[in-house]
This record gives structure tokens, C-alpha cells and sequence, in this order.
């Protein structure tokens, strides 16, 4: 036995490269995280196309609901007079505030007999269509979304396609136009109550002239450039917070859950769209 045998000793195995391991898991942890966003985008894309799709859909029904426009006519019922009261009421208190709060406000500048022009500036303008609007999503949005979703958990609508019977046609767009045409009416009985509640506490309860309220309020609203502006605020407001409504209903989850869900989403989803919106239109219709 030669005297280097000692030497010889078998080598210990290698430890695998715990370096190149940890790299590896990393990237797999960015591709699952990369093809879950990637999942999320496409899915949402996907949704707005859907929306996009219904929505001209049922813009192009106008025709036909106007050929059968009873159907129409009884969501003006659901949607427009149910709502009046509720609409009629917010806004005399409304414009009991505003008649209080302008009077102490316009008191400090001397200017107390401006109150009926700034009342219905504020009416007209802003707090008219934005406060109907948000009236109108809590009540009618609500109701639709929840009659839809019902409907859908119902099968109500896949029976009705069984049938040959398009719901979209049949069911969405005459509550689609009835929001539409029903918005402008709600909003401008907002306006009207609002002034006479403004009328009402800064004349009769304060104690302004009477032909200054009303001569002011007559010579510095204009009727296009004020009310006009107002109604076309209110009838984009219609649109919105009736299509989100609908839209919320049809793709709801057909479950008590799902549909109690996208009845939440239509009040959220709509007060924000309409406040959103709010800020666009005053932007492009009083700053030209």
C-alpha cells in the first residue's frame, strides 16, 4: 500500500446551486403575476366592449319603442312619477337653504335683492340636475337594477329568448328611454320647487322686495345659455345613471347576493359618473 493512499479519500458530492433555484422561482412569481394582470385587462376590456355594445344597441331601439311606445310610457309611470314626490321634496328644502344661506351671504356685499338670480343660478345650473340625478340613481336606479337581476335570476330572460323574444328589446330599452325622457321632467320640477322654496323663505320668512327677487332672477338667467344648459346636463345625467343601471342588472350574478351586489355597484358606480361628469360639462359649457 503506497504511503499517499490516505490521500485518496472520495471527493464529498456537490451542493446544488441554491442561487440559480431562487432566481428561477422568482421568475415564475413574475409571469403568474404578469398573466394575472394580463387576465384582469383583457377581462375588463372585455367588459367595456360588452357595455360599449349594449349601449348602441339600445340606442338604435329608439324606433321601435316609439312604434310601441306604451311600454315606454309605463316606465315614465315607474320611473318619473314615483320618483316626483321624493324629487319635489328635496327640492323646496333645498331651496329653503339656499333662499337662508344667499340672503346671510349676499347681506355682507350689499347685494340681498340678487338672491332670486343667485337661487336660480344655482338651481338651474348645478344643484337641479346633480341632486335629481343622485335622487334619481338611489330610487329608479335601484328599482331597475333589482327588477332586472331578478328577472335574470328568475330565468326569466332565457325563457324569453327560448321564445324568440329579444329582452333587450322587450324589456331594457323601454326602461332605458323612460329613464332618458323622465331625468329632464324630474330636474326641471326640482328647479321649479327649489325657486318657489327659495321665494318662499327669502320673501315671505326674510323679508326681500319682491319685484327685486323676481326682476333679477328674470333678467340675469338665460334662457340657452342657463336652462338650456341645465336640461342637456340632466338628459346626459339620464343616460348614465339609467344605462349603469340596466347594465349592472343584466350582468349581474343570478344569486340573492349577485343581484343585492349590483344593486350596490349601480348607486356607486352612477353617483360617481354623474358627479365625474358634472365637472366635464360645466368645464366645456361655461369656460368657452
Amino acid at each position: 500500500m503506497s504511503p499517499n493512499s490516505h490521500n485518496n479519500k472520495p471527493s464529498k458530492p456537490s451542493k446544488p446551486n441554491s442561487t440559480h433555484g431562487m432566481r428561477f422561482d422568482k421568475m415564475l412569481d413574475v409571469l403568474a403575476l404578469l398573466a394575472h394582470l394580463g387576465a384582469g385587462v383583457r377581462a375588463r376590456l372585455a367588459r367595456i366592449g360588452s357595455a360599449t355594445a349594449l349601449f348602441f344597441r339600445l340606442l338604435s331601439t329608439l324606433p321601435a319603442c316609439l312604434k310601441r311606445f306604451g311600454l315606454v310610457r309605463d316606465q315614465l309611470f315607474f320611473l318619473g312619477n314615483l320618483s316626483l314626490s321624493i324629487i319635489a321634496v328635496s327640492g323646496l328644502f333645498v331651496g329653503f337653504v339656499l333662499g337662508l344661506q344667499g340672503y346671510y351671504t349676499l347681506q355682507r356685499y350689499g347685494s340681498s335683492s340678487a338672491l332670486g338670480l343667485l337661487v336660480a343660478l344655482s338651481l338651474v345650473r348645478e344643484l337641479g340636475p346633480v341632486i335629481t340625478a343622485l335622487l334619481f340613481a338611489g330610487r329608479a336606479g335601484t328599482a331597475l337594477t333589482a327588477e332586472i337581476g331578478l328577472m335574470k335570476a328568475g330565468e326569466q330572460l332565457s325563457a324569453m329568448e327560448m321564445m324568440a323574444v329579444d329582452p333587450v328589446q322587450r324589456i331594457l330599452a323601454p326602461r332605458f328611454w323612460g329613464g332618458v325622457i323622465a331625468m329632464p321632467l324630474l330636474s326641471a320640477v326640482f328647479s321649479a320647487v327649489g325657486v318657489l322654496g327659495g321665494a318662499a323663505v327669502g320673501v315671505g320668512l326674510i323679508g326681500v322686495d319682491s319685484g327685486s327677487f323676481w326682476s333679477q332672477m328674470q333678467s340675469g338667467v338665460d334662457a340657452w345659455q342657463d336652462v338650456g344648459n341645465g336640461l342637456l346636463k340632466s338628459l346626459v345625467f339620464g343616460v348614465t345613471v339609467t344605462f349603469t343601471a340596466l347594465l349592472q342588472g343584466y350582468e349581474a350574478q343570478p344569486t340573492p347576493e349577485g343581484v343585492s351586489r349590483a344593486t350596490t355597484n349601480t348607486v356607486v358606480a352612477a353617483s360617481l359618473a354623474v358627479l365625474g361628469l358634472d365637472f366635464i360639462l360645466t368645464t366645456l359649457m361655461f369656460s368657452i
